[in-house]
C-alpha cells in the first residue's frame, strides 16, 4: 500500500507503516474494529464490531436493522481502526508514561454481500477467526440466519499501522530519579473452558478449544 493524504502518520511519522504484510498481520491479530459512521444528521457514531479480514476487504456483519451496516451498505465513506495493546510503558516522570501497541486505521467504502451461498461461507470465516476449527464443530447458518443478518464487504482503499515498542523515553535530567522505570508486557490470557448448562454431562472439550487452551 501506498502513503495517501488521509492515512499518513503525522504525529511520530517513524512510527508508521503501509506495507500490506504488516496491515494484514494487525488485523488478523485482532477481534473487534471500531467503525466510524455519520448519520443523516451527520452527526459521527463510532462502533466497536466483530470482523473479519479476507485478502485485502475486511467483512462486518450484524442485524439487518443497524443503523450502522445499513448506512455503510449505502456506500458512505467509513473509517475503522483496530488497536493491538502489547505492554504499558512505565517512565520517571507522569508524562513519558505510555503504551506500547500496534493499530491500523483503514478508509474504504463498503458494498453489501446478497448472494447467501458466499454469506454463509463469510459467516464460516468469522467463526474460524474466532477459534480455528470452531466451523466445523457448530451447525452453519440456516437461511433465515442468513436472510436476518447483513454482510458487508469493506475495500480497504488505503490504510496504514502504527506500532511504538520499546522502553520509556525519559528525559536526560531524569535519569537519576530514583524511580523505577520499564516496560510491563501485557496478554490476552486464556482460561479454563466453561461447558453451558445444558451441555450433556461427560462431553468432552472440542479440539478447536483444546488447541486454544494450549497456546
Amino acid at each position: 500500500m501506498r502513503e495517501h493524504p488521509r492515512s499518513k502518520i503525522k504525529r511520530v511519522a517513524q512510527r508508521g507503516h503501509y506495507d500490506q504484510v504488516t496491515i494484514h498481520a494487525i488485523l488478523d491479530e485482532g477481534w473487534v474494529a471500531h467503525v466510524s459512521f455519520a448519520d443523516g444528521s451527520g452527526q459521527p457514531f463510532v462502533i466497536p464490531m466483530a470482523y473479519v479480514r479476507e485478502d485485502n476487504a475486511i467483512y462486518l456483519h450484524g442485524s439487518i436493522a443497524s443503523r450502522l451496516l445499513n448506512r455503510l451498505g449505502e456506500g458512505i465513506e467509513t473509517c475503522l481502526c483496530v488497536t493491538l495493546i502489547d505492554g504499558l510503558v512505565l517512565a520517571r516522570s507522569h508524562f513519558h508514561h505510555s503504551m506500547n501497541y500496534r493499530s491500523v486505521v483503514a478508509f474504504g467504502k463498503a458494498v453489501a454481500i446478497t448472494d447467501p451461498g458466499e454469506k454463509a461461507a463469510i459467516f464460516a470465516r468469522f467463526v474460524e477467526a474466532l477459534i480455528p476449527g470452531r466451523s466445523g464443530e457448530s451447525r452453519a447458518a440456516d437461511r433465515n440466519e442468513i436472510n436476518a443478518t447483513s454482510l458487508l464487504r469493506l475495500n480497504i482503499e488505503e490504510a496504514s499501522a502504527k506500532i511504538r515498542s520499546g522502553g520509556p523515553k525519559d528525559d536526560p535530567a531524569d535519569k537519576d530519579l530514583p524511580f523505577w522505570c520499564g516496560v510491563v508486557p501485557l496478554r490476552i490470557s486464556i482460561g479454563e473452558a466453561i461447558p453451558a448448562d445444558d451441555v450433556s454431562p461427560g462431553r468432552q472439550l472440542p479440539d478447536s478449544v483444546l488447541r486454544l487452551q494450549m497456546r
